[in-house]
């Protein structure tokens, strides 16, 4: 079935009440959750949302990418706080993109006050599956088989989270779908960037396993006051992980001005990475890990409070230590 006659039969099953129900109760069942839904099922999920949120939700096709398909976005709320997540830059890294629909489920779908208050106080808009052509071929890139890139690999593609640097426009940046984030970012104009990444598997400095890294802006050029309030909200990341059973360190991450988490500080948003290790065995509870972070970061942001927190704390998060052994990532170090 294509997918305006799916939404077509979606909106006679909401205008009949069936799907409200079990909808707001899935929220609350602790079900599973599709860790890598396809295109046509992420397209069918966002818009089944945006009907059950009865408006609240707003779907839009921001571009495509280089083989066709949408990159989608979705935003939520009307308050003057803006934030914007982003998921899925590199195709294989793909936790954050379900997280991202379980928040617009948790915070869209049905009348909670806490919603209500929430989103009368923030608008969030969400890159959802920045990646899709990566996501399909499973890889990290996307899809340029002529590209010869800087960064990326020679007949794949471009790596898209390289590609951000604020003195390119958009029309001249090689990384197709790097440059509608640009515009999309410019357009909404946040105040709070978020990036969701996946990364390996490592452990600390005493052998315990991380979860999750973070990281703000470390480009010299980035304003101090951005930096400072980029560690505000690595720090909220870190207390709502951990809070939920994950634990955080420091990304060991590089200055280049073309990273997202980078470029988009130096337009001044408070702009923020969060890297989920891949634990096969965790792999639900990571998903439920990001959703902690996105629902911490638009309340603290709601109601003020993570301009409260003293930004030092940032830096007693645990660096990350060396990969576990007999993974990829220790193998890739030995080398």
């Amino acid at each position: 079935m294509s997918l305006k006659p799916k939404i077509a039969l979606l909106s006679v099953f909401v205008s009949a009440g069936l799907l409200v129900a079990p909808a707001a109760q899935a929220a609350e069942t602790g079900r599973a959750v599709d860790p890598r839904p396809s295109t046509a099922k992420l397209a069918f999920e966002l818009h089944k949302l945006a009907a059950l949120s009865h408006g609240k939700i707003r779907v839009d096709k921001i571009g495509l990418s280089n083989e066709g398909r949408p990159v989608w976005a979705a935003r939520v709320g009307h308050g003057k706080t803006r934030i914007q997540y982003v998921t899925q830059q590199h195709g294989d890294e793909p936790l954050g993109t379900p997280a991202a629909l379980e928040f617009l489920r948790k915070v869209g779908v049905g009348h909670s006050p806490w919603a209500r208050k929430l989103l009368a106080k923030v608008t969030v808009d969400i890159v959802v599956r920045a990646n899709p052509d990566g996501h399909e071929h499973d890889w990290r890139y996307n899809y340029d088989p002529d590209a010869t890139p800087e960064y990326g690999e020679k007949g794949k593609g471009y790596d898209i989270n390289r590609y951000h640097d604020p003195a390119v426009a958009p029309k001249d940046n090689p990384a197709t779908e790097a440059g509608l984030i640009q515009r999309r970012n410019a357009a909404f104009k946040p105040d709070i960037m978020v990036d969701y990444h996946m990364q390996g598997r490592y452990r600390d400095a005493n052998g315990k396993e991380i979860t999750a890294s973070t990281l703000w802006p470390t480009n010299p050029g980035v304003k101090q006051s951005d930096v400072d309030f980029a560690k505000q909200i690595a720090v909220v990341v870190r207390r709502s992980i951990d809070g939920n059973g994950g634990y955080v360190s420091q990304y060991p991450g590089g200055d280049y001005q073309g990273i997202a988490r980078n470029g988009y500080g130096l337009l001044g948003n408070g702009s923020v990475l969060i890297e989920l290790s891949l634990i096969p065995e965790r792999e639900q509870q990571q998903i439920q890990d990001a959703l902690a972070s996105m629902v911490a970061i638009a309340q603290t942001a709601a109601d003020g409070s993570v301009r409260k927190v003293d930004p030092a704390d940032a830096d007693a998060i645990p660096p990350r230590g060396p990969a576990l052994p007999g993974t990829v990532e220790e193998a890739h170090e030995a080398a």
